[in-house]
């Protein structure tokens, strides 16, 4: 066989994904998108229960279950894992997985902490594999759009950015707000809220304020953070979960001369609405509204750049670094708040 022909058969080898848990996030995020993206499949499983591990499978029509993860992880036939175990399982299991030559999509949030993070980075840097959070919201056509309005200043120079992530979820026993497995609202839902800001904006704030409800000690079921930016730009972040307030996920960026409104940028698929308001307009120049279509959902176009960043090199807007900063910015919130950032779950727990 010629040389050209076994480059071609290595570029068509399809990109064969594990997935770490049986969780109820995988099917939308990975398994759905996977079967619309040529060169994607999803092989392999792994559970703490077997007969859990196997169900999922024969459900979803995965070849392969592993008896634990660590065999997951070390299984050379697989070539990247998806890892959405609890959030203070994503560290560990992110380093195992790059130490076994694997590729990652590690769930949000990225680690525990930042310190967690930044030693996921060390790893990553060390190995070269790529490694992407799963900031699906950042891959779709209206992250890109939002950021280039702001760059452009549409609204004028920023003054203020805010962003809230406001859900009721009332389920008391959730592994989201376990405090042993890294939980919170701010951890849960909060984190995206966190992202978007700091995308916008392009820069890292201080914390000058924050104040906290919690469910449980150490938990916080609603959570509200003042930020500053070195050049004076404000920012605001509200989260709320086990909370009765009044649902809402939006983005808004007010500019010396307009608002920038951004509804749902973190499921844009299901709904959006970008709405550019200026102060003063000229007769008959009516406020901008428009709603963003893409292609297929926004965990179709992480899987599909995920894919891309593994196969030919392409572009990681989620990458360790950005990561990193994320969790600095949530154990800056905490700190502020008065209570403690998370800590990674002691393996085997």
């Amino acid at each position: 066989m010629q040389v050209g022909t076994l480059a071609t058969l290595r570029l068509v080898t399809p990109l064969r994904i594990g997935i770490l848990g049986a969780s109820r996030i995988a099917p939308t995020a990975v398994l759905e998108p996977a079967a619309k993206i040529d060169g994607v499949e999803v092989v392999a499983v792994a559970a703490r229960d077997a007969r859990r591990a196997e169900h999922y499978a024969r459900k979803h029509g995965i070849s392969s279950v592993h008896a634990s993860y660590e065999a997951l992880v070390s299984d050379p036939t697989i070539d990247a894992v998806y890892n959405p175990l609890p959030n203070g399982l994503h560290g560990h299991w992110t380093i195992a997985a790059l130490r076994q030559g694997k590729h990652v999509l590690c769930e949000k949030p990225f680690t525990a902490n930042a310190e967690e993070a930044l030693a996921v980075k060390a790893v990553a840097d060390e190995t070269g594999l790529v490694v992407m959070e799963a900031f699906h919201w950042r891959y779709h056509p209206l992250a890109d759009l939002v950021v280039a309005l702001v760059q452009e200043e549409a609204m004028g120079r920023v003054q203020h950015i805010e962003a809230r992530a406001i859900i009721p979820y009332f389920k008391p026993g959730d592994i989201r707000f376990d405090l042993t497995l890294a939980g919170g609202s701010l951890m849960d839902m909060g984190c995206y809220a966190v992202h978007q800001v700091r995308t916008v904006a392009g820069a890292e704030p201080a914390v000058v304020r924050a104040t906290a409800k919690e469910k449980s000690p150490g938990i916080d079921r609603w959570i509200r953070a003042g930020l500053r930016w070195p050049d004076g730009r404000t920012g605001r972040i509200t989260v709320a979960m086990y909370s009765l307030a009044r649902p809402m996920i939006d983005l808004r960026v007010q500019g010396d001369f307009g608002l920038l409104s951004v509804l749902n940028p973190t499921r844009p698929h299901s709904f959006n609405r970008v709405s550019l308001k200026l102060r003063e307009r000229k007769l008959g120049d009516e406020p901008r509204r428009q709603m963003v279509k893409g292609e297929g959902s926004t965990y179709w176009y992480q899987l599909r750049a995920f894919h891309a960043a593994v196969r030919e090199g392409g572009p990681v807007l989620t990458p360790p670094a950005d990561s990193a900063a994320n969790m600095a910015l949530i154990d800056a919130i905490y700190t502020a708040a008065g209570m403690l950032p998370r800590l990674p779950t002691p393996v085997g727990t």
